[in-house]
């Protein structure tokens, strides 16, 4: 009797430690987070992927995976249920996209936000708002994996035909062209250290009495360009004297100015005069030629006076001149 007491009390103690083992598990595991479920849906694979795995805001961790299944509206298509924290700033510009980490081949869900609104994918069976997912590197790499290979070998058949045999005798015959040029360049670089031996070299000797020439010609031009700088300053103080206040410039200037009143004056005053003379002058020789034409005409007037002048035909008193025999 006193073993089963003793063994119902061990079971007791063992159910006790069970049971506050588990309320501490479920104690440290608890989530008083506040989420907001998203769905997810994607033609390409998510391998890597699994439940509770992390989800992230721009590397931000703010969420995680609760259900990885097939999309029911979409077939063929992957339905990846996620759970994201409700202060993350979720927008209609959010999308989202797989990230692996490392080589580990594990993946995650990776937010993200360009600023610019996403276009709006309608909700699933479950109503719950769906993000738009879009293709993870790896996978664009695998779907463009066939034509990098064509290239691949388009290039390698390109270097093979490149590598031939008649490009490698090409090859061959360019070198031995090259070889060639080399020794020529080396046999004109001798003629051009035996030139400079033989031609340069005494004319570099002949320099120096030339160059200790051209410095006594320097010199010379030197002393020619002080006096030129010397003769410059003393036309310039001639200018300053000439400008000066009362100097030369200023009396021509004065007697231009008097000569231009003078001018102005004789065209105003003195030319008008002239003028009235010269008109006058003009009556009075006409008068003079009128009276010297009569005189011409009829002398007598000095005798008789001018008397009074006959009467013409068709007047009275006229007479016709008789006609002499």
């Amino acid at each position: 009797m006193e073993n089963k007491s003793h063994a119902l009390a061990a079971g007791i103690f063992v159910l006790a430690v069970a049971a506050m083992l588990a309320g501490l598990a479920i104690w440290l595991t608890r989530d008083n987070t506040s989420y907001q479920h998203y769905e997810l849906t994607s033609k390409d694979g998510v391998t890597g992927l699994q439940p509770q795995a992390a989800v992230r805001y721009k590397g931000v961790a703010v969420g995680k995976v609760t259900r990885i299944g097939f999309d029911p509206q979409i077939p063929g298509n992957v339905l990846i249920r996620i759970a994201v924290n409700d202060q993350a700033p979720i927008t209609p510009g959010t999308f989202a996209v797989l990230g692996y980490q490392g080589v580990t081949g594990l993946a995650h869900v990776q937010l993200d936000d360009e600023g610019v609104a996403q276009p709006a994918v309608p909700p699933g069976p479950s109503g719950l708002p769906r993000l738009p997912l879009r293709s993870s590197p790896l996978s664009r790499l695998a779907d463009q994996g066939p034509a990098i290979l064509g290239q691949v070998e388009e290039a390698t058949h390109r270097i093979n035909t490149l590598l031939g045999d008649d490009n490698q005798k090409r090859f061959s015959a360019a070198l031995d062209s090259m070889g060639q040029a080399a020794s020529s360049v080396a046999a004109l670089t001798q003629r051009l250290d035996t030139t400079v031996k033989e031609r340069l070299d005494p004319t570099l000797a002949a320099l120096p009495p030339l160059v200790g020439d051209a410095r006594r010609t320097l010199k010379a031009l030197e002393q020619a360009g002080s006096q030129v700088s010397t003769l410059a300053i003393d036309i310039g103080q001639t200018n300053k004297r000439l400008g000066a206040e009362g100097g030369a410039l200023d009396q021509i200037t004065q007697g231009t100015q008097s000569l231009a009143r003078a001018a102005d004056q004789f065209g105003s005053v003195t030319l008008p005069r002239l003028n009235r003379a010269a008109d006058d002058t003009s009556r009075a020789a006409r008068q003079f030629g009128r009276t010297a034409g009569g005189i011409n005409e009829n002398p007598q007037l000095f005798i008789y006076g001018a008397g009074r002048a006959g009467a013409g035909p068709g007047e009275p008193g006229f007479e016709a001149p008789k006609v002499q025999p």
